[in-house]
């Protein structure tokens, strides 16, 4: 079979000005994949004809399945419709199914149809109709010049039912079983996109199939693997070996799949173990505690937290000696394993976890700006302090703190 080149354009000057997310191209270029049709271009014009027409003229020119989103409302600056004409030249008639039901809609809600609705049912002629179950403008199908163009609203319910509904059944049956594509994603923390990537340099570079692609994350690394099958059997297949292939040489470091995050597997965990942790954090403002409590069932394991930035709080609230913050300061290995460990007492958790240092962005006990210290401690005697030095704004070390506490929790608990 023949490899496809699929082309979304999307239409719309809302988009251009990041008013809306052009999450439509998302959802599409994974419906087509599943049926192992490839994207080789998003593209994104404003309400303008003439803009339109090059966009169209460029899809035609490079793509053999054209997927256009927007412009097919009532108002003058819906343009989609007018450009293809130009580059089609195809003539533009009304559809009476179309237009009696845009009728029966304003008499349903007693309002007055202005004479611009009608615009919503002028389509192609001899196009195919799709209909448009969730709103107005149904979508069409176009074939021109060996080019397979769809016209979807933008309008992201109705785009998904009308591909749903009209666009998934011509894809399955041009398709059929011969190929079908599904990705894996594997996700990674406590290792750099680099060391991940020597790690498993000969395998990237012997890759076929699954494909192999690393890429940072802000929560970590992830590792994409994209196979191609007959079945979803064959798929299911493709993607373990691989996945039991990376997992030997660098599964220390893998903590979940797809959309689960780091926060939601040490939930998980904490679950499993019937524990209860509480943290006390002075630079991350709560932003750790947040975190774990974003998660559903976290109240079942999350005492709660103690936002202690002042020193005061640390020595009279938390319980932090008066020792430790006159002969090691605040921002210190004892001071963050006595956070840790009082956070852990007073909330009656099994689990404390302390984080201390300096965000910036001036240097504050002699400590340079970055310098962290995070400690765990639990009702069983474990101690844990681990030092880090952190580059990058305020903003950015409060951050990798957080995950860093993530990542040492998580190590924690599988251990």
């Amino acid at each position: 079979m023949k490899q496809l080149k699929a082309e979304i354009v999307a239409v719309g000057t809302e988009l251009l000005l990041g008013q809306i997310a052009n999450t439509n191209a998302q959802w599409l270029s994974q419906q087509l994949a599943q049926y192992g049709i490839n994207v080789y271009n998003h593209a994104v014009v404003g309400d303008n004809l003439n803009r339109v027409e090059e966009a169209f003229l460029q899809a035609q020119n490079r793509s053999d399945i054209i997927i256009v989103t927007g412009g097919l409302g009532p108002t003058d600056d819906d343009l989609t419709r007018e450009a293809f004409q130009q580059i089609s030249k195809l003539e533009m008639v009304e559809h009476k199914a179309t237009l009696d039901k845009i009728e029966r809609y304003f008499k349903n809600h007693t309002s007055k149809m202005t004479p611009n609705n009608r615009k919503q049912a002028r389509i192609f002629k001899g196009c195919t109709v799709l209909e448009n179950n969730a709103g107005m403008a149904p979508g069409m199908k176009v074939e021109l010049e060996g080019r397979v163009w769809f016209f979807l609203p933008g309008v992201p319910r109705e785009m998904k039912r009308i591909t749903t509904d009209e666009i998934v059944p011509f894809l399955r049956d041009l398709t059929g079983d011969e190929q079908m594509i599904k990705s894996l994603v594997l996700k990674f923390i406590g290792i750099g996109e680099s060391t991940l990537e020597h790690e498993l340099k000969d395998l990237i570079i012997a890759q076929s199939n699954p494909t192999i692609a690393p890429l940072a994350q802000d929560d970590g690394v992830v590792i994409r693997l994209t196979a191609k099958g007959a079945s979803e059997k064959q798929l299911d297949e493709l993607l373990g070996k691989t996945k039991e292939q990376i997992l030997a040489r660098v599964g220390g470091h893998f903590f979940g799949e797809n959309d689960q995050t780091i926060e939601q597997v040490i939930v998980e965990l904490l679950l499993k173990q019937n524990k209860k942790m509480a943290a006390a954090e002075s630079l991350t403002g709560g932003m750790f505690t947040e975190k774990i409590i974003s998660v559903s069932g976290a109240s079942r394991v999350c005492s709660g937290g103690l936002v202690c930035y002042d020193t005061a709080i640390k020595r009279n609230i938390l319980g932090v000696t008066e020792q430790t913050i006159q002969e090691k300061g605040t921002v210190s290995e004892a001071c963050a394993y006595e956070m840790a460990e009082q956070i852990r007492i007073k909330f009656a958790s099994q689990i404390g976890i302390g984080f201390t240092g300096v965000a910036g962005p001036d240097e504050m006990e002699g400590q340079p700006v970055g310098k962290v210290y995070i400690a765990i401690s639990d009702k069983n005697g474990y101690k844990k302090v681990e030092s880090f030095l952190f580059n990058g704004a305020r903003s950015a070390v409060r951050k990798r703190a957080c995950l860093k506490g993530l990542e040492l929790l998580f190590n924690y608990l599988k251990s």
